[in-house]
């Protein structure tokens, strides 16, 4: 039988299962890590995949707080638009930062840096949502760390919804 000889420099090599299955390939890597099969791990990509975790859980922070920071400012600009569903996303979004920095305490000291970029996003989501002008906000983030997370800091006049949520 004749078989074609095949130059190595043009053939086009197979794609491995973290190409062809993501999930069935962490399944794998999971499997060899707990039989202690290190020759046989895709050492490569999970220095990658560990590194984008990492990556990851600094962006969910990021989201977090630029979400809580425009609605912030929501509340502090246009005090007469106030709602129920500005408040619930305020406390959600303080709950969920809280949770995330208890579960990544590392965190804490990226806080101040997270809090830059933040207030960009932040700013954006209140000049969207409430046709402001970029203009009427700060250039830099009006509000402390502290006050952010502060679960009883809602700026500008007090509201009566204030009141309701508090128990």
């Amino acid at each position: 039988m004749y078989l074609p000889k095949t130059n190595p420099e043009t053939t086009i090599p197979t794609p491995n299962l973290y190409e062809k299955d993501f999930y069935a390939w962490t399944q794998e890597q999971a499997s060899l890590l707990r039989n202690q099969q290190w020759s046989q791990l895709d050492v490569v990509n999970l220095i990658e995949e560990i590194e984008s975790l990492g990556k990851q859980q600094r962006q969910e922070l990021r989201n977090r707080l630029s979400l809580l920071i425009g609605h912030l400012l929501k509340w502090e600009y246009q005090s007469e638009r106030r709602r129920r569903s500005w408040l619930a996303t305020i406390r959600i979004q303080r709950l969920d930062v809280s949770e995330l920095l208890e579960g990544n305490p590392s965190l804490k000291p990226y806080l101040e840096e997270a809090l830059q970029k933040a207030y960009i996003k932040g700013v954006e989501l209140a000049v969207k949502e409430t046709e402001l002008s970029r203009r009427t906000f700060p250039v830099d983030c009006p509000y402390s760390l502290s006050q952010i997370l502060e679960d009883s800091f809602y700026p500008g006049e007090p509201s009566e919804l204030e009141n309701e949520y508090n128990l």
